[in-house]
């Protein structure tokens, strides 16, 4: 895989990025050692060498999957990542979830698939002026459940079954949508910060999950690597 490496991975590009600015020392998860490369000012310092061989295992793994046509949902829930998110999930083509984790996305698909389906009813019906038949505040009514249902389900209106796997970007945040994904067997590929259980995804990333510009490097590469492997 070393020309996915050439391509687009680069240290000092990482170092740039703050991809290797760990938590505090008393943070530590223990199965984060392998990956930290000393101490800064009281904070751990992730080894970037290291970062960039799980990283490029990650993009193979998720190069395989774009090129078989299988779908990778995109997670990140934290206020300052939800724009990065989005825009690099719709450049990829990919279903995004960036407001809080509804329980039972994939754990009680079903359920969530019919909410889906109704809110694109709704949606329909408003778009067509079926909605007009109704008076002012029955409409205000619909308008503030479409605005409720889109914050919901906008990322994830067009999927149809269970993704082939989830990219989460903050794995401590989202800790509930990586249980329901292993339960379900859903492949994860996970941003592991120095205070994360690397052992919870199937292809970690050791980098900093709380940087803006940490987030939206990995994005960026994420997104190239499939839309590359698309074309």
């Amino acid at each position: 895989m070393s020309d996915i490496k050439q391509s687009i991975l680069n240290q000092e590009e990482m170092q740039t990025a703050g991809l290797h600015f760990g938590h505090r020392v008393s943070r530590l998860h223990p199965k984060m050692k392998p990956y930290i490369s000393g101490v800064k000012n009281n904070v751990h310092i992730i080894d970037l060498e290291k970062t960039g061989k799980e990283f490029e295992k990650a993009l193979a793994f998720i190069t395989k999957l774009a090129l078989e046509g299988k779908t990778i949902l995109f997670v990140g829930t934290k206020i300052q990542m939800k724009q990065w998110v989005k825009s690099n999930a719709e450049l990829s083509l990919m279903p995004y979830v960036i407001e809080r984790w509804l329980g039972g996305t994939f754990t009680n698909f079903e359920t969530i698939l019919k909410r889906v389906q109704y809110y694109k009813e709704l949606e329909n019906k408003k778009a067509t002026g079926e909605l007009e038949k109704y008076t002012k505040k029955e409409r205000s009514l619909f308008d503030k459940e479409l605005e409720i249902l889109r914050k919901k389900f906008e990322g994830i209106k067009y999927m149809t079954k269970l993704p082939d796997a989830v990219l989460i970007l903050d794995v401590k945040k989202d800790l509930t949508c990586a249980h329901e994904a292993k339960r379900k067997g859903i492949k994860m590929v996970g941003v592991v910060d120095t205070n994360v259980d690397p052992s919870l995804v199937d292809y970690p990333i050791p980098a900093n999950d709380d940087a803006i510009s940490s987030v939206k490097y990995i994005l960026e590469k994420v997104s190239e690597t499939i839309q590359n492997s698309k074309s």
